[in-house]
């Protein structure tokens, strides 16, 4: 049990400390991802950026994720929840569109203070509050590697067993401190799960960037 994102991230960084890294990226899924991101950066000495997927709801079940959307419009599917809930393809069509939406709406209002980072080369630590079903954190690994990082190290405090294994084949290594059989929600192993909002991911943004930037200031001041 967490007693919050920034308490789960913390101990994420301890298990991170061991690795070796080549000019490190923290991708942050938003919006709870950019708490545990934040904190990660932070500890490990790391750029923090964001990298935008919606999952795509399933009728009347808002939590549980048929598949994802990235920012570029990649699409990823579960199919074995596709066929259980007898999904039509004009229902996913419209679930898509909804989702890709919100990603444009997110992407004008957090590319206005956090331009995007450069991933070629680089050990990219990709990072959210938790898995469930995974389908975001996949959809996001794909935009990723198509961006031909160094590596993709995948790091979250809690994930299904069952789906991490699945993520496994999309990274290059996973940092996971639970995988609880008994998984039913993201939630029930934080003590404090609550929903952050847009300001705070867009303050967290703007005050890794005014650190990033100092540092590169004194960098390049000193002798």
């Amino acid at each position: 049990m967490f007693r919050n994102r920034e308490d789960a991230a913390r101990q994420l960084a301890d298990r991170l400390k061991g690795h070796e890294l080549h000019d490190p990226l923290v991708l942050a899924i938003p919006r709870g991802g950019v708490v545990t991101g934040a904190v990660l950066a932070q500890e490990i000495g790391a750029e923090l950026d964001i990298v935008l997927a919606r999952k795509l709801r399933a009728p009347g079940m808002p939590e549980l994720a048929v598949g994802a959307v990235s920012e570029e419009g990649h699409l990823y599917l579960n199919h074995n929840a596709q066929a259980v809930l007898g999904l039509s393809d004009d229902y996913l069509v419209e679930e898509r569109r909804r989702q890709f939406a919100e990603i444009a709406r997110r992407k004008k209002l957090f590319r206005a203070v956090r331009p995007q980072a450069a991933v070629a080369g680089r050990s990219v630590i990709v990072t959210d509050d938790g898995i469930a079903t995974g389908s975001t954190m996949m959809a996001a690994l794909q935009v990723i590697k198509a961006q031909r990082p160094r590596e993709v190290i995948v790091a979250v405090p809690v994930a299904s067993p069952e789906r991490l294994q699945a993520i496994r084949r999309w990274c290059d290594d996973v940092v996971c401190l639970l995988t609880p059989e008994d998984f039913w929600a993201i939630g029930q192993f934080y003590r404090d799960f609550t929903q952050v909002e847009d300001e705070e991911v867009i303050d967290l943004l703007r005050a890794q960037a005014s650190s990033s930037q100092g540092v590169a200031a004194k960098a390049s001041a000193a002798p």
